[in-house]
């Protein structure tokens, strides 16, 4: 889990960083344009990065961030969701 909060920090970031640096919007559907373009825009940097680093062995160490839109999974999500659901009940669904 901690290596997805990261990877979500890091989208947080350059969001933020980009709603900063543009300043005003006319509108709502302007915003949702430009986060949705920065969106693929830092996701395919990623999937280049991930690229460089598919032929190498797995003994070597690999720095390529996770995806962020489609396809990637989180291992032991339902062990931490059990225990997040056991220490705080009031905070979730009867349905999940």
């Amino acid at each position: 889990m901690i290596y997805t909060t990261n990877s979500i920090e890091s989208l947080n970031y350059q969001m933020r960083k980009i709603i900063k640096n543009r300043g005003q919007f006319p509108n709502d559907a302007s915003v949702v344009k430009l986060l949705w373009l920065a969106i693929r825009t830092i996701e395919d940097k990623r999937a280049r990065e991930r690229a460089k680093e598919a032929g190498r062995p797995k003994s070597e160490p690999r720095n390529a961030p996770a995806k962020l839109v489609e396809g990637s999974t989180i291992q032991g999500w339902t062990k931490a969701l059990n225990e997040l659901s056991l220490r705080y009940p009031e905070r979730f669904n009867r349905s999940i």
